[in-house]
């Protein structure tokens, strides 16, 4: 698919978050315990419990009341507690770390941008925990052709044109800090546009993920049709970070992508955008996020792509819903910051698409926590369990009854640090402005 990117230098994110206000406060060693809370664990829904927060990870977890001497006491009665968010597919280098944390996204999956950005953030999650920005795992720089999707951002892309190049490209990547691969298999066809885009062959690509996967790294594929799913899938690629909108699922993709175990972040937010609506367009008016959008990220909530393919939502939906009733994992991820969307705010918006086609809440909600952490091994987080990172979200209300309550935040830890979260109208940041301003003058439509 065609897609916004922003991919800014380590010295741009550093100068941006210098002239920040912080926006979090550090518990250290204190504790923390939610009590008489509805408990979402990543798997399954906990009536009525506790969970403490130690440090930087959670202490206990249950019906049993633990509560440390001297801990803060927070009385969560009428309330549910989420792990962190997990955004399955972002684009961010430095720009929203911040603003996916004020609305529960703790863990964005960047799925092309700066390694040098994630490497910084994990060091400073080193010193104190980053109580200021969300994790970024990220895949760096993408696998594509020369002149290919990813190209066209007027970035320095190291290119492949045949198999032989694919071990060394794919070390290279891990050298550079990459986590996982991502390979585009992508021409623009759907999209209508005159002069498709070149993109890797049949040969490169399964190179590439025996490359990868000789690494013990996972790869994944761009897609924005069937055939291409199809060519990744048979090629033993753990997922797909898109669904494709140019024809209905046929009944051999769903049978392939179940048997070859594949995961799927379909970006339904992003992908309803390329048909012409700006799919986030009703978070806008949410009285529940309203006040902690900046006019920025309100007008590219609304904002749409072009639908020169003439696409509509069919395709994709059908897919989603079949992949699902097949027991192919889904992910939540938005495709941030694309037209339509905006960070953390719009992973909202792609549980309620998920829900709307077939999903229950609650797999919705695993499709925002356990099922990426599984999907992309990060086994510290995703859950709300005793050992791992105190990366939580307090939301009032029952989202197992209605998903959107997942808007209503009350509250925001990141590895146990609590985010401070102000409404943009008592805000004056020059850094958030600032940031904005460098964000646009990186982009390239």
């Amino acid at each position: 698919m065609l897609r916004v990117k922003v991919v800014l230098c380590l010295t741009v994110l550093a100068a941006c978050l210098s002239v920040v206000v912080p926006v979090a406060k550090e518990h250290a060693e204190s504790s923390v315990a939610i009590t008489n809370v509805r408990i979402f664990d990543g798997d399954q829904m906990i009536p009525d419990g506790t969970v403490v927060i130690t440090g930087r990870t959670i202490s206990h977890v249950g019906k049993e009341k633990k509560i440390p001497e001297g801990a803060e006491v927070i009385d969560g009665g009428g309330a549910t507690l989420l792990p962190g968010l997990i955004d399955s597919h972002a684009h961010d280098s430095g720009f929203g770390v911040e603003r996916a944390l004020i609305f529960g996204v703790t863990t964005e999956l960047e799925m092309f941008g700066d390694t040098e950005v994630a490497r910084f953030i994990r060091e400073q999650e080193a010193v104190d925990g980053a109580p200021m920005w969300a994790s970024l795992i990220t895949a760096g720089i993408l696998a594509t052709a020369p002149g290919g999707h990813g190209t066209q951002y007027g970035l320095p892309i190291p290119t492949l044109t045949s198999p032989d190049q694919a071990q060394g490209w794919v070390d290279d990547r891990i050298a550079e800090g990459s986590d996982f691969i991502k390979i585009v298999l992508e021409d623009g066809s759907p999209y209508g546009f005159k002069t498709p885009f070149p993109t890797l062959d049949r040969a490169t690509f399964a190179a590439l993920v025996d490359a990868a996967h000789r690494r013990h790294t996972l790869a994944v594929a761009h897609i924005s049709e069937q055939s291409y799913a199809m060519l990744a899938i048979e090629e033993n690629v753990d997922g797909l970070v898109h669904i494709f909108t140019d024809v209905m699922p046929s009944p051999e993709f769903i049978e392939l992508a179940a048997a070859r175990k594949v995961f799927v972040v379909p970006t339904l937010t992003v992908t309803e955008s390329t048909t012409g609506v700006g799919s986030g367009e009703s978070l806008t008016y949410d009285p529940r996020l309203a006040p902690y959008l900046t006019p920025e990220e309100i007008a590219n909530l609304r904002d749409h792509f072009p639908n020169f393919g003439h696409l509509t939502m069919d395709g994709a939906r059908a897919a989603v819903a079949g992949l699902h009733a097949a027991g192919v994992p889904i992910l939540a991820g938005s495709d941030t910051p694309n037209p339509g969307t905006a960070w953390g705010v719009s992973m909202h918006r792609e549980m309620e698409m998920l829900v709307d086609v077939g999903l229950s809440p609650m797999d919705a909600l695993r499709a925002a926590t356990s099922v990426p952490a599984d999907a992309f091994r990060l086994k510290d987080r995703g859950r709300i369990k005793k050992g791992l990172r105190a990366d939580l979200v307090l939301v009032n209300g029952d989202p197992e009854i209605d998903i959107t309550t997942t808007r209503d935040i009350l509250r925001v830890w990141k590895l146990g640090n609590e985010v401070i979260r102000t409404p943009v109208s008592g805000m004056t940041s020059v850094a958030m402005q600032k940031r904005f301003e460098l964000g646009r003058a990186g982009d390239s439509h």
